[in-house]
């Protein structure tokens, strides 16, 4: 059976092209770097960029700040405080047709690389090839077996950063 839109290659796409624009808010950002195996980063990705800043506004209190994106869309950065706590990234553009709303989370792990050959021998599958984001981190996107995205990654330390 051929799935209508590969979702897969749309998302790793998405998912590095939005990293690549958090890097800069986030490396000039002090905030705690989650441990081994703790949620580190979570990002919504919606059409409705307006609609879920409103609702997460109004019911969480976010705050948000625009970073624009190289194809011209804007990533927003939910704050509280000064503190970033997550990612708004807009699909609603043609090359995201097909994604569905949802939440993509990032945990934290020790050792992507390792980590990533871990999973793959328990039956997870890498959906685009591990990747650095400049005063980030080093980041894989999979899938677990079960079938849900998630991304890991090994966060810079502050000294790696600078």
């Amino acid at each position: 059976m051929s799935r209508p839109h590969d979702t897969g290659n749309v998302y790793t796409q998405m998912l590095r092209t939005a990293w690549l624009q958090a890097a800069r808010t986030l490396a000039n950002t002090e905030c705690a770097m989650a441990a081994h195996g703790h949620f580190h980063w979570n990002e919504l990705l919606t059409p409705e960029v307006e609609q879920a800043k409103q609702f997460y506004r109004d019911t969480i209190g976010w705050s948000f700040e625009p970073m624009p994106m190289d194809d011209g869309a804007t990533y927003w950065v939910a704050r509280i405080g000064k503190e970033p706590v997550a990612g708004i990234f807009p699909t609603n553009r043609p090359d995201f047709a097909g994604v569905p709303v949802s939440w993509m989370s990032y945990l934290s792990v020790d050792d992507v690389d390792t980590r990533v050959r871990k999973a793959v021998n328990g039956g997870a599958k890498l959906m685009r090839p591990i990747f650095d984001v400049p005063n980030v981190g080093r980041i894989a996107i999979l899938t677990e077996p079960g079938g849900a995205g998630i991304g890991w990654i090994t966060p810079v330390t502050s000294a790696e950063a600078a």
